[in-house]
């Protein structure tokens, strides 16, 4: 360091002053001059030295700042990372979230599709019974006095006459319609009768329709009686 090579200099002072009072002139200069060259020496020396402790110390300086960089770079790019991973997370979730809403989505219009071919069925049954219905008209009319008509709902209105005796103009009405489920189902009936629900239930395991409406007129046709 600097104080060291200070007091150096001042013990060679020291040091050449007592060498001075012992040897003689010349050796002195000699000595003086092998003593200059050598403070020459480690001045140079000295110099050099110190001049690449600096270049040491900047260097060092500089690493530790490049370290410093790099570290924070590191911790950057760490955070990056988890927050790279956590929206990866996300993204696989709605994912996940989205293909779950589509195939609920196919399950729904499949189901929807179902119940539409369901329906479509039902109400295309439903219409061709009444078709059959209406074309019976004719031949229920003729042989059992019987007047058939469409009203509300698509539901049929059956009329019978000639039943009683004592006023054959007296109506007997029942009104059938097709439920939801395709079956026959008497919505009304005048006079009621007590054996209605036997005949429908018995029409729907046989699909005897022209058996249904006799047994209904003779129904009637006994109650007249009472």
């Amino acid at each position: 360091t600097e104080d060291e090579i200070v007091l150096f200099e001042r013990e060679m002072k020291e040091f050449w002053t007592k060498l001075k009072s012992i040897y003689g002139t010349e050796q002195v200069n000699q000595t003086l001059a092998l003593r200059d060259s050598c403070k020459e020496s480690i001045k140079a020396l000295s110099e050099k030295w110190s001049k690449k402790l600096k270049e040491g110390d900047l260097m060092i300086d500089k690493i530790q700042e490049y370290s410093n960089e790099i570290l924070q770079q590191s911790q950057r790019i760490s955070e990056n990372q988890e927050r790279f991973t956590e929206i990866k997370s996300n993204l696989n979730q709605e994912e996940e979230q989205k293909k779950d809403l589509t195939d609920s989505i196919q399950e729904l219009k499949e189901e929807l599709m179902k119940k539409k071919e369901i329906i479509s069925s039902k109400n295309k049954a439903a219409k061709e019974r009444v078709e059959r219905l209406c074309k019976s008209k004719v031949l229920f009319e003729e042989r059992l006095g019987l007047e058939i008509c469409r009203i509300h709902n698509e539901q049929l209105q059956f009329i019978f006459r000639h039943i009683d005796h004592k006023d054959p103009d007296k109506p007997y009405v029942f009104t059938l319609s097709i439920n939801e489920q395709g079956d026959y189902e008497v919505t009304s009936c005048t006079p009621p009768l007590d054996c209605i629900a036997e005949f429908q239930l018995k029409v729907r395991e046989t699909n005897n329709f022209s058996a249904f409406i006799a047994n209904i007129r003779k129904a009637f046709t006994a109650l007249s009686y009472k």
